[in-house]
């Protein structure tokens, strides 16, 4: 009986947890304006990954999946008619310990916010600064 009083609420608790992640994970998805994985070296030209898409004028912001392989410095450079923007975004790892164990966090640290004055082409630069090899995902988000 114990048992069931205990494993109802943790049930419970899971699933309200799952709904609501998944709910904040499609409304996040709507306002992605860019998106790429870099994980693969044919990605980049001369060591240098570039596209060109359409952006409407407003608030960006940069998001980034990295991991412990991640670029060191990951050279960001949007250009367009009305916007020229670089950025050399740092690895910063944040280790975090458990009565058990150690694991690390990682961010890039740099200017995340870009504004738009007008609606555009632009082309997007990134360099990995000569490390192919790590992978990183890439977002450019609506705010």
């Amino acid at each position: 009986m114990n048992k069931k009083l205990i494993i109802i609420p943790v049930v419970i608790i899971i699933g309200i947890f799952l709904v609501s992640f998944s709910l904040e994970d499609s409304g996040e998805k709507s306002n992605v304006i860019f998106h790429v994985t870099l994980a693969d070296p044919d990605l980049y030209i001369e060591g240098v990954y570039s596209e060109t898409f359409e952006i409407d004028s407003g608030e960006y912001s940069f998001r980034f999946v990295p991991n412990g392989s991640s670029p060191k410095i990951l050279s960001i450079s949007l250009s367009g008619e009305k916007i020229d923007f670089s950025e050399d975004f740092r690895l910063q790892g944040t280790s975090h310990e458990t009565g058990i164990s150690q694991y690390f966090t990682w961010e890039y640290i740099g200017q995340k916010e870009i504004l738009i004055s007008e609606n555009q082409q632009i082309t997007i630069s990134i360099n990995p600064n000569g490390n192919v090899i790590g992978s990183v995902s890439v977002d450019i988000l609506q705010n």
